[in-house]
């Protein structure tokens, strides 16, 4: 079976292919250009270099979010469009647990967060494992609030803190946990297509039907949030 996975959920975009569950390909772009200019480029290229054509394809997968609300709707949307076109099988995969497979070799409470904005992250929590082993569910939180969570099922471990939140929040996660809080280097902080990919095979066999794949939101789109705010002044 050929896995195609694709993620444009965070500030990186990335595709890997999976040839009977093992790496075929794996590339990811972290540059100046668009997810919407990026993707199907990348995806062309995986194709080319793992040796096949689109209709070998087999399943599809996406990284579903949370995330970036518009880059989790270009990858979901290029997989749906994909896969509705081929009629093959799709799976959805959790960017935040996609993020904990980078760092799968470790005692420390896994920690992965985003950068949700408005001082905001999207966080969860696991233990090692493949899949990682789910402490926290995924949540929208004030970056106190959820390290107070984090704390509350970590029990003696350390805390280890991967995705793009750790750049703008590494002082003040230091801060909060002092020793305790391991900070994932750089290489190993953003999501990889390959981690995606690896998940969508193992949940293989719970693939749905194009219609089926769809985002996953933590919280409404800034625009709605402020509309609501306009209406509830009014009121």
């Amino acid at each position: 079976m050929n896995l195609l996975a694709v993620d444009t959920s965070g500030p990186v975009a990335g595709v890997a292919v999976l040839k009977d569950g093992e790496v075929a390909y794996e590339g990811a772009a972290v540059n100046r250009l668009t997810h919407s200019v990026n993707l199907m480029p990348m995806i062309e290229e995986a194709l080319g270099r793992a040796g096949l054509d689109i209709s070998e394809i087999d399943l599809y997968a996406a990284v579903t979010g949370p995330g970036s609300f518009t880059g989790v709707r270009i990858g979901v949307s290029a997989v749906k469009g994909m896969a509705h076109g081929a009629g093959k099988p799709c799976v959805g995969v959790d960017a935040l647990e996609a993020l904990a497979v980078g760092v799968c070799l470790t005692d420390a409470l896994i920690c992965p967060i985003q950068d949700a904005r408005a001082g905001q992250v999207y966080g969860a929590a696991f233990l090692a494992g493949m899949p990682p082993v789910r402490m926290l569910p995924d949540m929208a939180e004030a970056l106190p609030a959820y390290l107070e969570k984090a704390l509350a099922v970590a029990g003696e471990r350390r805390l280890c803190f991967v995705g793009d939140g750790v750049n703008t929040y590494r002082n003040a996660i230091v801060e909060r946990l002092g020793e305790r809080a391991v900070i994932a280097p750089a290489h190993m902080r953003y999501l990889r297509p390959v981690s995606a990919a690896e998940l969508a095979w193992l949940n293989r066999e719970k693939s749905v039907d194009y219609l089926k794949l769809m985002p996953v939101y933590l919280r409404a789109p800034q625009a709605e949030r402020e509309r609501a705010r306009r209406l509830g002044g009014r009121a």
